[in-house]
């Protein structure tokens, strides 16, 4: 259910780097607890966030949920498709229901995030 090479945040998002472009998404458990999502607003791209910083805002009919970039840097693209067909997020939220892909200014900031394991052992917790 959980992509192993992804790295996640206790806030329920995760990113998947490669070639220095991490793609960002929440989590098959944040869309769960959200129920059926209605409404996604995606950043621009161009736009700079920071680590741990509110970049997009989820909308479900139970709550508005703010998301927040799990690493800093530019967005290079966002997932457009979402404002057309944002139940995308709870059909498939860690491939085709990604938020935003975003160019790392501080890559080191990955090694902060729980890998698979550390994730699903905080969630057991939870």
């Amino acid at each position: 259910m959980y992509p192993e090479n992804y790295r996640y945040t206790k806030e329920h998002e995760w990113v998947h780097v490669e070639n220095g472009i991490g793609t960002i998404g929440i989590t098959d458990h944040a869309q769960q607890e959200l129920g059926d999502i209605v409404y996604v607003e995606v950043p621009k791209v161009g736009t700079h966030v920071e680590q741990g910083k509110n970049f997009a805002v989820v909308e479900s009919v139970k709550a508005a949920s703010e998301i927040y970039a799990p690493v800093s840097g530019e967005v290079v693209e966002a997932n457009d498709a979402l404002a057309v067909t944002p139940e995308l997020l709870n059909s498939d939220a860690h491939i085709s229901g990604w938020i935003a892909k975003i160019k790392l200014s501080v890559p080191k900031e990955i090694d902060q995030l729980l890998s698979l394991a550390d994730y699903q052992a905080f969630l057991a917790e939870s």
